[in-house]
């Protein structure tokens, strides 16, 4: 099992660097720098995370867009379309008991969230280095989905499968 436990870490682990590179990388995307993707623009945006979209969803996808984004969508807008295809996606690749492991390693107090202190003990743990408060915010920001100030095991899920 503790096999298992590094083995997610280790993709935790990987996730971070990615992330931050995502970040970097997202106004790529942006082509007029507007801060939104053109739906066009959200497949090579998907590959680029390792996600491989069937061409059946991406027209589920990009109609989802336009109907209800009027054709465009910013970064959180993304990841919460994102979200359930990639959290079944990594389940399914790392096993759920592996992935209930590692959140119960940040979760200290084992309240089934992993709250602002766990995280950024988390993320020095697994980066090797403190980051800046700034890009600690940040970061919690983008993995804090629903807002509430925690990091909840769908999210923890997600975060792990945006590699």
């Amino acid at each position: 099992q503790g096999n298992a436990v590094y083995k997610s870490l280790n993709q935790l682990n990987s996730f971070f660097y990615s992330q931050l590179r995502l970040f970097d990388s997202f106004p790529e995307f942006d082509y007029d720098q507007d801060g939104y993707l053109n739906y066009k623009d959200v497949a090579e945006c998907m590959r680029t995370m390792g996600y491989m979209p069937t061409e059946m969803e991406l027209l589920e996808i990009v109609q989802q867009i336009k109907m209800r984004m009027g054709g465009l969508m910013d970064f959180d807008d993304f990841i919460e379309l994102m979200a359930p295809r990639m959290m079944g996606e990594t389940t399914d690749m790392l096993g759920l008991k592996e992935v209930q492991s590692a959140f119960s390693q940040f979760d200290q107090d084992g309240d089934g969230k992993i709250n602002q202190d766990e995280m950024k003990e988390a993320l020095k743990t697994l980066l090797g280095e403190k980051l800046k408060k700034g890009e600690q915010e940040e970061i919690l920001k983008e993995l804090d989905v629903n807002a509430d100030g925690n990091i909840d095991f769908e999210e923890f899920v997600m975060m792990l499968s945006i590699q």
